[in-house]
């Protein structure tokens, strides 16, 4: 007898689909995610992924709470009220798209240029991050967008020095018998880096923790450095002339594999420990110490992170510390030498992906994102071009994360500025969108993933139908290109084909689908008999290619644009890193992940707290010269004296007075990188009367 009710229809077993994390982190992830009848129930880390080996962190560990939040996007919306009210109704796909689209073609038939997009890293992926959409704003000869906003300081640094984005392969970390973990809080930011970390450190390694902020992994250390912000290259540069006086180098390693050695040696001895000491506020004993467990110690190893070149002299001080395993002769061993980022070893298409090919001939301007404050603000003219008449935001929430972020929001409100946005959530940014399109989660789309922490091609499968009306990001710029009348063939790929056209035959293709990653064929010791990826094969203390451009060929320390102790209106350094349970400003409206958080805190020495009559939790106004913010003080010593930790990034619509850490921070860039200067800001911090009752934070 046929079955006649959905209540009587067997239900298939749950199976589990193979996929990968996208988030902005060095661990990109392996995952399982189960799904019972249509539905993911769980997201587990892959136990067969040696990376991840089935452990993932506690935000991805809730990514079913995040896919199924009921105040997730579903459905297009058209703005119904003034600009940043947050208010939208409901439209159809084809009444947004084609609205869209007339919008954009009428801007585009005035000066295409006058078109921006901005995007980042909300998504890794290559299809949903960096293919459809690339193709579709270069062929309408759009702005282009410099994204700088993270790692650009850093990664033009290692250009500079190592030939590219390139170190030690992370896994070999466990070998080593020091390890210095600079500018990183690997418990919170590279979970799986830590856990190599930790089983060195069984094995009898010592870990040292340079770092302002005495973070979780500091408390996890055998030493902890708390130099002062920005004060980086001033401390390798003493260990390098503490290698020097005390002969810890690797003599025949430099004559063959290093450029520059002379002029570097030179740069280093008028660095002696005494000097770096007073700069960086750290004792003269703690680098003598240092430089020699570093110039004894075999193998030893460095794990940076991007902390460290938030500041004017971050490529610099990138380039100070790139320099360190060369001196000693580190790279000769698999388990010594750096790493910063490994994507520059991934063998990735770009160009097959992104298409550049389709751009008019007069290659249009680009815009710095993280000026786009100014930038949104600029009338037009000869040196800068059109004004910037419609912006296109995608994988990207600017108006929480861009730096002075009063500017950004007056640029955003502008009446005159027509704005779509890509999103999961009524974001910051949404809130003054025109159109807001409902995007895909990972569990719902195809992508592929490089990493810049280890060296694993990651391929994610979707695990569930799209829920509600979401497309993924590439489907809504292939529907956007076809209303625009693009016929190119280009423009028909398929997410999954653009996930096969990400490496090519480069990579097995047939292995990502059978076990969800492949694994790059690389040498151990990649720089053990030199061979680096520079102009001259060797490592570069000294570029002549930044020296051709006027800029110091040897690394230096650069003193701060805000350099403590020059105001006395703004004595307080302070610096911005990321709240544990978040990931910039993603999964800060995750409820589970916020109740953990708690709310915005700054985080002050006791010394600095008490010379202001500041108690611990109570409400404080941070400001200087840009604006202000309030938030909860943390009275702690995990800050230093004379600096202050303002833990980020918020929502600003969560904030005491709907706004964060950023009303405080500069559009002032770094030295290489055209990058942000997050961490190179001052401030004052006063007491406040506790928030009035108006003053609560409103839904998430």
């Amino acid at each position: 007898m046929p079955m006649s009710s959905a209540a009587n229809t067997p239900r298939s077993a749950p199976v589990q689909v193979r996929g990968a994390c996208p988030h902005d982190c060095p661990d990109t992830c392996a995952l399982l995610t189960t799904v019972d009848n249509g539905v993911a129930t769980r997201v587990q880390g892959n136990p067969d992924h040696p990376h991840t080996d089935g452990v993932l962190c506690t935000k991805v560990s809730r990514y079913t709470e995040r896919s199924y939040h009921p105040e997730r996007i579903l459905t297009p919306l058209k703005r119904s009220g003034p600009k940043g009210s947050g208010q939208f109704t409901p439209v159809g796909w084809d009444e947004a798209l084609n609205d869209i689209t007339a919008r954009l073609s009428a801007i585009a038939a005035r000066n295409p240029e006058a078109i921006l997009p901005y995007s980042y890293a909300g998504t890794m992926g290559m299809v949903q991050g960096e293919s459809m959409d690339r193709r579709f704003f270069h062929r309408l000869g759009a702005s282009q967008l410099d994204r700088t906003i993270c790692a650009s300081a850093g990664a033009e640094a290692l250009v500079q020095t190592l030939g590219g984005k390139v170190g030690m392969k992370v896994e070999f970390f466990a070998e080593a018998q020091l390890i210095l973990i600079w500018g990183s809080n690997s418990i919170g930011s590279n979970l799986h880096f830590w856990r190599y970390a930790q089983q060195a450190k069984r094995n009898g390694a010592r870990l040292v923790c340079i770092d302002p902020r005495k973070t979780e992994t500091g408390d996890k250390c055998h030493e902890h450095i708390a130099l002062r912000p920005g004060t980086d290259a001033a401390l390798a540069l003493a260990l390098m002339h503490e290698l020097i006086a005390h002969d810890w180098i690797d003599h025949d390693y430099i004559a063959r594999h290093t450029l520059g050695w002379e002029q570097l040696r030179e740069r280093a001895l008028q660095w002696p420990p005494e000097r770096a000491a007073e700069v960086c506020g750290v004792s003269v004993e703690q680098i003598r110490q240092l430089a020699k467990d570093y110039g004894t110690t075999k193998p030893a190893a460095i794990r940076l992170n991007y902390g460290m070149q938030r500041v004017r002299g971050g490529g610099n001080a990138v380039r100070a510390v790139a320099c360190l395993p060369a001196l000693t002769g580190a790279w000769r061993h698999r388990a010594g030498g750096l790493l910063l980022s490994s994507s520059g070893q991934f063998p990735a298409q770009r160009a097959v992906l992104q298409r550049p090919d389709l751009m008019p001939a007069n290659t249009p301007r680009t815009i710095n994102m993280s000026t786009i404050g100014d930038a949104l603000l600029r009338d037009a003219s000869p040196a800068f071009g059109p004004k910037v008449e419609a912006i296109v935001v995608y994988n990207s929430n600017p108006v929480a994360v861009a730096p002075d972020s009063s500017k950004v929001v007056q640029g955003f409100a502008r009446s005159d500025l027509f704005t779509v946005v890509l999103e999961h959530f009524q974001t910051d940014t949404a809130d003054y969108a025109d159109f807001i399109l409902p995007a895909t989660t990972q569990l719902e789309h195809w992508d592929v993933h490089l990493s810049y922490g280890h060296t694993d091609v990651l391929l994610n499968r979707p695990a569930i139908e799209p829920l509600g009306q979401a497309r993924s990001n590439a489907q809504i710029f292939r529907d956007l290109a076809a209303r625009m009348g693009f016929t190119e063939p280009c423009f028909a790929d398929s997410d999954e084909t653009l996930c096969r056209q990400a490496f090519g035959d480069a990579v097995d293709y047939a292995l990502l689908e059978s076990q969800g990653f492949a694994t790059l064929a690389l040498p151990d010791a990649p720089f053990a008999e030199g061979g680096f990826p520079t102009p001259s094969g060797k490592c570069e203390f000294y570029s002549a290619r930044l020296a051709a451009q006027g800029l110091d060929g040897l690394p230096d320390h650069l003193p701060n644009h805000e350099l403590q102790g020059n105001s006395a209106r703004y004595p307080l350094a302070m610096i911005s890193p990321p709240a544990r349970n978040f990931l910039n400003s993603t999964f800060v409206n995750v409820q589970s992940l916020r109740a953990i958080e708690g709310r915005p805190v700054l985080e002050l020495h006791p010394d600095d707290a008490q010379a202001r009559g500041i108690d611990d939790g109570a409400v404080v106004r941070v400001f200087n010269d840009r604006g202000s913010y309030r938030c909860h003080a943390a009275v702690s010593r995990r800050a230093r004296p004379g600096v202050v930790n303002g833990l980020g990034v918020w929502w600003r619509k969560l904030g005491l007075d709907g706004t964060n850490v950023n009303q405080v921070t500069s559009q002032a860039l770094t030295d290489l990188g055209r990058a942000p200067t997050f961490y190179d800001c001052l401030v004052q911090v006063e007491a406040c009367s506790q928030p009035e009752a108006t003053d609560t934070p409103l839904k998430a």
